[in-house]
């Protein structure tokens, strides 16, 4: 309930600092609807000339689309503003205010740090979602939203962890704030399904980057694409890459010296 509370807190601050700039709203609607609408162009230029791609359905695919609006506005919204400015302090030496803080540091330097207007991504993302529900009709079931449910968490789970891994790597490397913006880059892919990709770049996208477990996975699970062993598969993943996100940051914590040291 604690770090709930923290959480509240540093999401109250953040909306309150973007509301001094309340034109900043309308400029990131049209760029989120911009990015809905080019992911939503090409499957029209896609299946005007085929109907399936790699075997998924126009409304299949529009579940791709909206999980990866979901889980990419979220990300945007804290993980990926907080990592930023936690790999800053670090290369500043000023990560010591977070470090003596009576919290758990890497939460903070999680959390910290909230870009409220990400949250239109993921409204966006809700409604497609929504959307490619009602084209799927009554193929859901339960098991198909619960295997999403779960794929969704353990993708959440793993993308955090690996985002946690590349900004930790700042305790030892200089200047290398770009890597977030690579890994942003990178993910534009998971606007497609990574069984579309040839094997090389799948595999990249599946354990180099998690983007397949991010993206591709759960709408498996929602479309009834899912396998047993796949699902197991994310959710071990997701129990072991916190934990050795976890020890790397403590490793990357022991080799800090900052303003005080």
């Amino acid at each position: 309930m604690s770090y709930l509370r923290l959480l509240w807190i540093f999401l109250r601050l953040g909306v309150l600092n973007e509301l001094q700039y309340r034109a900043n709203l309308a400029v990131r609607l049209l760029e989120s609807l911009l990015n809905l609408g080019t992911a939503l162009a090409g499957l029209g230029v896609v299946f005007s000339k085929t109907d399936t791609l790699a075997g998924w359905r126009p409304a299949e695919l529009l579940a791709v689309i909206g999980v990866y609006l979901v889980v990419g506005g979220l990300t945007q919204t804290v993980i990926r503003p907080s990592l930023a400015k936690f790999m800053e302090d670090v290369r500043l030496g000023t990560l010591d205010f977070t470090l003596t803080k009576p919290a758990d540091a890497q939460l903070l330097a999680s959390i910290r740090q909230v870009e409220m207007w990400k949250l239109i991504d993921v409204m966006l993302g809700v409604g497609v979602l929504s959307v490619a529900l009602v084209q799927l009709g009554t193929s859901v079931g339960t098991w198909q939203a619960a295997s999403f449910a779960i794929a969704l968490l353990a993708g959440g789970a793993i993308v955090y962890s690996f985002l946690l891994i590349l900004a930790t790597c700042s305790f030892w490397l200089v200047r290398i704030e770009n890597i977030l913006v690579i890994f942003q880059s990178m993910y534009q892919a998971g606007r497609w399904p990574i069984a579309i990709y040839p094997p090389w770049l799948r595999s990249v996208l599946t354990f180099l980057v998690p983007v397949g477990f991010a993206i591709t996975v759960p709408a498996q699970g929602l479309v009834g694409r899912l396998s047993w062993p796949t699902l197991l598969g994310a959710v071990v993943l997701a129990v072991v890459l916190p934990l050795a996100s976890r020890r790397f940051w403590t490793a990357g914590v022991r080799h800090y010296s900052g303003a005080s040291a």
